[in-house]
């Protein structure tokens, strides 16, 4: 086990410093090798989200022929423990245990959630698509279960794993850490949907139980290694006499903090806007630009071109001193501009402006992500690590969620209203649901600008020394 935690640690290295925001996040208690191998459960992760809301939305919809209403529910499932990551944060924070392990049985815990819901998924979902045996209601209840188990898995591994990071980073190089390990989610995401499709591009039933129930033993396999000898051993912190505030006063705490509440409220109107264009983009682009599918996926790689400058250019300035929340406010203002690129783009037929909005999108929400985490990770008097991430993940996943189920939702109805003509004749065109969405997006951005524009500044003077610029400005973003 120790070979191949090296292995994977010496791959990760040899990308050198220069080719990973914040690889500057390194210090002598944690070397860049270890965080690297740490950050392999952000990879799981970032597999796992692909192959809910990518790959098996598409091989369910189009290959294996099941309802879009019952494909769409099922991925919404996992949903239902978003708002649950702030609990599971502050119980890895205050977790009893004589093997004095606090983060570790919370990843472990949901690594065999997420193993166990890929190894029953591939079954119920060809039981529910009427390819297997028994009935379909058996696969309904497995489907389910299975999406549950995953979506669980996924949210207890990723808020104690996050958890982790900041407990082994000192406090100078926390926000740097974590905002490594988005960047390897983001690297992990995008590699999955390439091997995915790579996989599955002459799909057969068999072919898709191999694939999911590989991903099941790659997650494993990562998190194992990702976890060996990161968290040390002290039973002291662990002890069950040990008193600690329950949940509802630990977090009634937490959001008396002057700002956080109004920070979170940033966060969830930010989120939603970035996150309600995410299921129709693609669409858009084919249906009022005529790109091919080859161009439509390319978007998801320019989103993701957009997101990693964003990281860098947060690296630097961030570095030098930068306020986390004009940053993020910056990051605001870029979607706006976004968004309008792509609502121009059908008035002028332009798919290159297209593209220059999808690039847009990624780096906008790239910066305003990057930045509030940093945010709420140096924010004076906000709790443990677990709790302060657990909150901005349950924000960020909730408001992810809510917003790609109503943005679909509105486009369909804005869309069958406007061919109806019901809105007037100026609006019978193919693009009038999917505008709708971008404006509406805008409206939210200008809302989150609101929101986050009263707490520029009051990080800087929250630094508890005159000679330290600010943690932040030690952080990466």
């Amino acid at each position: 086990m120790i070979s191949v935690g090296r292995r994977f640690a010496w791959i990760w290295a040899a990308l050198g410093p220069r080719f990973l925001p914040f690889a500057d996040a390194a210090s002598a208690d944690l070397p860049l090798g270890r965080l690297l191998r740490l950050s392999l459960f952000q990879i799981s992760c970032g597999m796992a989200v692909v192959l809910l809301n990518g790959t098996l939305n598409r091989v369910l919809v189009v290959e294996m022929e099941v309802s879009v209403a019952l494909v769409a529910a099922m991925v919404a499932l996992p949903l239902v423990f978003a708002p649950l990551r702030a609990l599971i944060g502050f119980r890895s924070d205050t977790h009893r245990s004589f093997l004095g392990w606090r983060r570790v049985p919370f990843v472990w815990t949901g690594t065999l959630l997420q193993f166990g819901g890929f190894a029953i998924m591939p079954f119920a979902l060809l039981v529910l698509s009427g390819t297997g045996e028994g009935p379909v209601w058996v696969g309904h209840i497995g489907a389910a279960i299975a999406f549950l188990l995953v979506g669980a898995g996924l949210a207890m591994a990723q808020t104690a794993g996050l958890a982790l990071a900041g407990d082994l980073a000192p406090a100078d190089k926390r926000p740097r850490a974590i905002a490594l390990l988005y960047v390897m989610l983001l690297l992990g995401t995008v590699a999955s949907g390439a091997v995915f499709g790579f996989l599955l591009r002459d799909f057969d039933p068999m072919r898709l139980i191999q694939t999911i129930q590989g991903a099941a033993v790659v997650t494993l396999i990562l998190n194992v290694v990702a976890l060996w000898k990161q968290e040390a051993r002290d039973p002291s912190r662990t002890r069950h006499d040990e008193k600690h505030p329950d949940f509802a006063q630990a977090w009634a705490r937490f959001a008396a903090v002057p700002g956080l509440r109004r920070l979170l409220v940033a966060v969830g109107m930010g989120t939603a806007a970035f996150g309600m264009q995410d299921i129709l983009l693609e669409p858009y682009g084919g249906q009022v630009l005529h790109m091919s599918v080859g161009d439509t996926t390319e978007l998801t790689a320019l989103a993701a071109l957009g997101a990693l400058a964003a990281f860098a250019l947060a690296a630097r300035r961030l570095e030098r001193g930068a306020d986390a929340f004009r940053l993020a406010a910056f990051g605001l203002m870029a979607g706006i501009a976004a968004f309008s690129a792509v609502i121009f783009s059908a008035s002028f037929d332009s798919q290159w402006l297209f593209r220059i909005g999808a690039c847009a999108i990624g780096f906008g929400g790239g910066l305003f992500t990057v930045a509030t985490l940093t945010a709420v990770l140096t924010f004076p008097d906000s709790g443990g690590n677990g709790l302060a991430l657990g909150a901005w993940t349950a924000v960020q996943a909730t408001s992810a969620g809510i917003a790609i189920a109503a943005g679909g939702f509105v486009a369909d109805m804005v869309g069958g209203l406007a061919a109806s003509g019901a809105l007037g004749s100026a609006m019978q065109v193919p693009w009038a649901g999917y505008t709708f969405v971008y404006h509406l997006e805008i409206l939210l951005l200008f809302v989150a600008l609101a929101a986050i524009g009263p707490l520029a500044g009051r990080l800087r003077g929250a630094t508890s020394t005159p000679s330290e610029r600010f943690g932040l400005a030690s952080h990466p973003c």
